[in-house]
């Protein structure tokens, strides 16, 4: 009997994919890249970059042990089946894989699991393919163009203003942030008036919006008041129009459309969102099996498969009745739009949110839940409501109500707790009547300047502009807010000074390459590389080419930012005492650096707990220099006592040595004792 091998990139894909394949299957996890890019040559970044741009490969840190049996699974399988995402950075694994672990081309088969269930992990294994070597470019190059931007700026940044890193999509999403926030501060209000009559018999209200023919625009309080005065208290109804129009059911959910609802419905941010998804997708343990839920995630395409559609609809029709059934959607065709596989859909229909509620955490429920209603409201029948606009006249001034009534819910039978409702229903208005309004109300207005971006409305802009791919805009966000480059106002993004510095000073000598529009042309020319359209590195030598002598002018022309004075002097040498960022965030040391290396240690108020049990000194509190709580004496470096554990004041009735608080419990420091 044959021997098979399957990696996959996750342990608990592994285990998922291990109990629907027989005896005749080995299923391991690479646990994602084993290799990435060496950090050595020319400026640290791995690339020959005389020899065609040639990568410089090195194995992860901490995978030699997993490479070494990897290795050894290979040389014990006849065929090996290699199983990374479905998607460009899945199939570069699979490259990574084949070559570092000696993979012959007769001995390798590429298998794409768009899901994790039973039959369709069979038909995959049956259906093998093999490496896509454009999409392996396509990533290497990407992953290339990253290394060069990041590396080169970062260190540009780090050398003239102190700020910590820049990126090639995370720069032109920060600038992004930032001219928002100079659109806000530029923002001049305006005044305004409205004018609105209220009517209780029947009861409604309606606005002021034209006179005569000619929309009517009211600047100040004094204008309000010229309208009033020639205003009575008898409105009569000029025209009723009824129309009646589809509201059209959403698209089955891509990447970044679940992440933005998830933001808006569940408050959910992107990070957190493509974890839970992820999951899902592995698999979950039910009642009687282990299962993927959802289809892959990392997807920019709204096809729904013939099977998932037609299972869908059957139960449509048995759920909601025949008049439900809705329509095949089809996507709008846009440049980047990868469609190798599916939207992001429930594995199956007859497995509902509420069936199988008792096995997810309450959030993995809560995004099932919303991608499972998502699906299938896309393939109900468009909504239908009854749009009612009312034109009343008074002395020639024009007043208007609207309102529209449901008449038949469509995909908001499901939908609607999603989906804002604009219901208003009107009274019983009659064409030509008089009505007479008890109130007539002036009211002053500004406008308002652009709002700031939500991390919802970040990633639609994000995507609009074509910056990035949706599978890297979680880790782009993450990674804006660890920088210290935005910070969260009212859930809104607002740029710190640093933030606002660090894309100045890009823009300043890069802005022709940091923008929306160079970025967007860039994945343009990636997707080309993937297709088999443009030659991967001279893509890179044109884009080295141009940017390369940049960064060589802005490491000569950039103004060094001075360093803040704390006011001080230096202890050892007198020069001023200056505020510097390092790897564990800011210190005080000298400005005379490197001749003088002093660096002013920070004060801290130690809690004493207990007397050291080594020598006469004090048991404190600590923190390492990453932050991490342990106990040391007070009388370190001459005794060297230490604990993670927090000691008591209490002993052990056993041996008399003292207690620790060890996580939940309390434990003796010395003998078995837990209390």
């Amino acid at each position: 009997m044959s021997k098979n091998l399957v990696i996959v990139e996750s342990p608990s894909k592994s285990k998922t994919i291990g109990k629907y394949l027989g005896d005749n299957y080995k299923v391991v996890s690479s646990v994602g890249h084993i290799r990435d890019l060496a950090t050595t040559g020319q400026y640290g970044l791995g690339v020959d970059i005389e020899n065609g741009f040639t990568p410089n490969y090195t194995n992860v840190k901490g995978k030699a042990k997993l490479i070494k049996e990897l290795k050894k699974d290979v040389k014990e399988s006849d065929m090996v089946y290699l199983a990374s995402d479905p998607d460009r950075e899945g199939e570069a694994i699979a490259w990574h894989l084949k070559d570092a672990l000696d993979i012959d081309d007769n001995q390798y088969k590429r298998v794409l699991f768009n899901e994790i269930t039973h039959d369709k992990i069979l038909e995959a294994i049956k259906n093998p393919t093999v490496i896509d070597d454009n999409l392996v470019r396509s990533q290497e190059t990407r992953r290339i163009l990253d290394r060069i931007i990041g590396f080169r700026l970062s260190k540009l940044l780090q050398s003239k203003i102190g700020a910590k890193s820049a990126g090639r999509v995370q720069s032109v999403a920060l600038k992004l942030i930032v001219d928002r926030e100079r659109e806000i501060n530029a923002f001049q209000k305006e005044e305004y008036w409205t004018i609105t009559a209220n009517f209780s018999s029947p009861e409604f209200t309606s606005d002021l919006f034209k006179y005569l023919d000619n929309d009517i625009k009211i600047e100040n309080e004094k204008q309000a008041d010229e309208i009033l005065s020639k205003l009575t208290d008898t409105f009569k109804v000029e025209s009723i129009i009824k129309k009646t129009q589809s509201k059209n059911s959403k698209y089955p959910f891509i990447t970044s459309t679940l992440q933005q609802e998830a933001s808006t419905k569940l408050s959910f941010p992107a990070k957190k969102t493509m974890s839970l998804a992820q999951k899902l997708y592995e698999g979950v343990d039910l009642k009687d099996e282990t299962v993927g839920l959802i289809t892959y995630m990392r997807t920019d395409s709204v096809r729904l498969s013939e099977d998932y559609t037609k299972s869908a609809f059957a139960y449509i029709e048995k759920t909601y009745g025949k008049d439900y059934i809705g329509y095949i959607k089809k996507g709008k065709k846009t440049e980047n739009v990868q469609d190798a596989h599916e939207a992001i859909r429930p594995t199956s229909i007859n497995r509902t949110p509420e069936s199988i509620k008792e096995y997810l955490t309450p959030d993995e429920y809560k995004l099932y839940r919303l991608i499972y209603i998502r699906t299938l409201a896309s393939l109900m029948k468009d909504a239908k409501v009854d749009k009612t606009t009312i034109i009343l006249d008074n002395n020639n001034y024009k007043f208007k109500t609207t309102g529209q009534t449901l008449i038949f819910p469509g995909y908001l039978k499901i939908y609607a707790e999603y989906e804002a409702s604009e219901d208003k229903i009107l009274p019983n208005i009659v064409e030509n009547e008089n009505y007479k309004t008890e109130d007539i109300v002036k009211e002053q207005h500004f406008t308002k300047p652009p709002a700031r971006y939500s991390e919802a409305k970040l990633i639609r802009e994000m995507e609009e502009l074509g910056i990035g791919r949706p599978s890297t805009y979680a880790k782009t966000i993450d990674t804006l807010k660890e920088r210290n480059y935005v910070e969260l106002i009212d859930k809104k993004f607002a740029p710190t000074e640093t933030g606002i510095e660090t894309t100045d000073k890009l823009q300043e000598f890069f802005s022709d390459l940091i923008n929306v529009k160079y970025t967007a042309s860039m994945e343009d020319d990636l997707d080309k590389i993937a297709d088999g359209d443009l030659i991967w590195n001279s893509v890179l030598k044109e884009f080295y080419e141009l940017f390369e002598p940049r960064v060589k002018d802005a490491f000569q022309d950039m103004e060094k930012k001075s360093p803040v004075e704390t006011g001080e002097n230096c202890p050892n040498c007198g020069n001023p005492l200056v505020i510097r960022n390092g790897r564990y965030g800011e210190f005080v040391a000298c400005s005379n650096y490197p001749e003088c290396k002093y660096i002013k240690q920070e004060e801290k108020e130690e809690k004493e707990i207990i007397p050291c049990p080594d020598c006469d000194g004090k048991i404190v509190e600590k923190k390492t220099r990453k932050g991490k709580i342990f106990y040391g004496c007070n009388n370190y470096p001459k005794c060297k006592f230490a604990s993670w554990d927090k000691p008591l004041e209490e002993n052990c009735p056993n041996c008399g040595s003292y207690l620790v608080e060890h996580g939940k419990k309390i434990k003796c420091s010395k003998c078995d004792y837990e209390k």
